[in-house]
């Protein structure tokens, strides 16, 4: 079996930098909520950063109601969150690819319904991970983002594309695997994304408490910590933190990417219930859990491409 190559055929984005970050997303605005100011940081020191997003969140709802009345909104969502992704992008400073699949859906009910037929979260493993093997092979990403495998939460298109990013990962630097995708290459290392990270709700919300503020994150924190009739407590993370990355200076263009998507986030909603000033203060990183390396990595580590010549 030939060997994973290694050499780039891509020019580096900035001179003597040459690095690739790939993120796997499953809708339009989760690049924008997890792990954004990453991005832009990475981007903007010059790594070349791409999103790939799995579906077009078609089958979203409208959540922020001072657009629910909008005529594109109304005729048009599906076309209206990908000019939302192309603003986003831009904000950023990221490229941004869709893997053509159908949204899934939240289903909701007891019981639950059925997905829908033909929805990403009900295809096949291998054909549903084949276009980002593909995307893998042609952008030959050092380093990809992905979720944990209960998806960040239990969306079926989140657990799924946890389940494609996993798969090219492993699979993608293996030239029998996937046949007609490309030549084999295989990325560095693999992170899930720990954006729901219960140390910095705590941290801010002890923050905020000191500082006389209503904090947003008392009833999320309270959840974590309820226990069941048996007096256990819920489990812990499956997997910690290893690998912090400062960005705090990127937060106001994560926020602007965020306030892009315009169906999807209430200006005045949660994600902007305490100010970036305060989040650079308190936590000005975002937290990752390192999965899988081909280099040695020494833990913990405040840079995805540390250990990677």
């Amino acid at each position: 079996m030939p060997s994973p190559d290694h050499t780039s055929s891509l020019s580096a984005t900035a001179p003597g930098q040459g690095f690739r970050l790939l993120a796997v997303h499953a809708h339009p605005d989760d690049e924008s909520s997890k792990g954004a100011a990453t991005m832009a940081r990475y981007a903007a020191d010059g790594v070349e950063v791409l999103v790939a997003t799995c579906t077009g969140g078609e089958r979203g709802d409208v959540l922020n109601e001072k657009v629910a009345g909008e005529a594109h909104a109304l005729r048009d969502l599906a076309g209206l969150r990908r000019l939302e992704m192309a603003s986003a992008a831009k904000e950023l400073g990221i490229r941004q690819r869709w893997l053509g699949f159908t949204d899934s859906g939240l289903p909701e009910g007891d019981p639950l319904p059925p997905l829908p037929f033909g929805c990403f979260a009900l295809q096949p493993l291998e054909r549903a991970a084949a276009p980002l093997v593909k995307l893998v092979r042609e952008f030959r990403p050092h380093v990809i983002l992905s979720y944990d495998e209960n998806g960040g939460y239990p969306h079926p298109d989140h657990i799924m594309a946890h389940r494609v990013a996993v798969e090219a990962y492993h699979a993608a630097g293996d030239a029998g695997r996937y046949p007609g995708t490309g030549a084999a290459w295989a990325p560095f290392k693999l992170y899930y994304d720990r954006a729901f990270n219960p140390e910095r709700f705590r941290a801010l919300h002890d923050a905020l408490e000191q500082a006389g503020l209503q904090s947003p994150y008392a009833a999320r924190l309270a959840a974590w910590l309820e226990t069941d009739s048996e007096g256990h407590q819920p489990p812990a993370p499956t997997h910690e933190t290893t690998t912090q990355i400062e960005c705090g200076d990127y937060f106001a263009y994560r926020d602007r990417a965020l306030l892009s998507h315009r169906t999807q986030v209430d200006p005045e909603g949660f994600f902007f219930a305490v100010s970036s000033d305060l989040q650079r203060k308190v936590w000005p990183w975002e937290d990752y859990s390192l999965i899988h390396s081909r280099v040695e990595a020494k833990l913990p580590e405040a840079d995805f491409f540390a250990g990677i010549e």
